[in-house]
């Protein structure tokens, strides 16, 4: 039997595949690797280096220092979960904002930052005990990947879960504005060119639109164990 398994989930966003992975990953023992902050903290970056202005991104600009991003995962000791650095900083609470959010999707669409982020998600994997999420784990990074997931549910309620989120971080966000970002979301990440969003042929769909976390998390574990 098998015991170094790569186990790819993916899935849109909102699904809860971060929270759900980080808790297998801990239960198998095994390494998590978020490849949605690593995105996320080249958005940021970007907006750093000024190559988002106003919307608008300088690809050319970004393209040109993408070897200037280091991108770090290191374990938080006392919470043990993986914070994200970048060039050396903790950028774990700033990338989850809004404003990455809006533009994390088009910085995504690029060909130079996919290929960027591929390369650095392929090498952390590459000895495998990994819990890997994201959009394209089971399509792209480890198309043989030994379990494959492909998480759904329906835009109103992944909406509604990070409405909840923002109001417990007291930001002011409207349900309407949060609403609007998942569905631009899932149509930028599903019809981009490059590497697009889908559920790989070989992967298992876990709708959890009426599974809470720990149901999630359960029946995701089920299908893991029948597999090993």
């Amino acid at each position: 039997m098998k015991e170094d398994l790569i186990i790819a989930i993916d899935g849109f966003s909102s699904t809860g595949k971060s929270s759900m992975s980080k808790i297998i990953a801990k239960n198998l023992n095994y390494t998590h690797i978020d490849s949605g902050a690593m995105y996320r903290a080249v958005t940021l970056y970007a907006f750093q280096h000024h190559y988002i202005v106003d919307k608008k991104i300088d690809v050319d600009g970004l393209v040109e220092h993408i070897n200037d991003i280091k991108i770090e995962f290191v374990q938080d000791p006392t919470s043990q979960k993986n914070i994200t650095y970048l060039n050396g900083e903790n950028v774990e609470q700033e990338i989850r904002t809004m404003k990455i959010s809006k533009m994390v999707s088009p910085i995504s669409e690029i060909p130079a930052v996919r290929d960027y982020c591929v390369a650095l998600q392929q090498k952390m994997g590459e000895n495998g005990r990994i819990v890997m999420d994201g959009r394209d784990i089971g399509t792209t990074v480890f198309p043989d990947a030994d379990i494959k997931i492909f998480v759904t549910a329906s835009p109103e309620i992944r909406a509604k879960r990070r409405f909840l989120e923002y109001q417990q971080q007291g930001k002011d966000i409207s349900m309407d504005e949060v609403l609007k970002n998942v569905k631009e979301r899932d149509y930028i990440d599903s019809h981009r060119e490059y590497s697009p969003l889908r559920k790989a042929d070989d992967a298992i769909e876990v709708d959890n639109s009426e599974l809470n976390l720990e149901e999630t998390v359960n029946k995701v574990m089920e299908i893991i164990l029948s597999r090993k």
